[in-house]
């Protein structure tokens, strides 16, 4: 059988980490409120306005 070795091995995707912590903020929210959330609310949660802001700053 082959393990793999431990320590220093690991590859963070920074976009996979990014995604989880959006998904555990979005968890948090919900189980915060008292009724489903909107879906502005979840945009808000989720940062969405800010980002199109900083698409629209991006040259293309």
């Amino acid at each position: 059988m082959r393990v793999a070795p431990v320590g220093g091995t690991a590859v963070q995707d920074h976009v996979a980490l990014a995604e989880i912590e959006l998904c555990g903020e979005l968890i948090i929210a919900a189980s915060a409120a008292e009724e489903r959330l909107s879906l502005e609310s979840i945009d808000e949660v989720l940062r969405v306005a800010e980002e199109r802001e900083r698409s629209a700053e991006r040259p293309a």
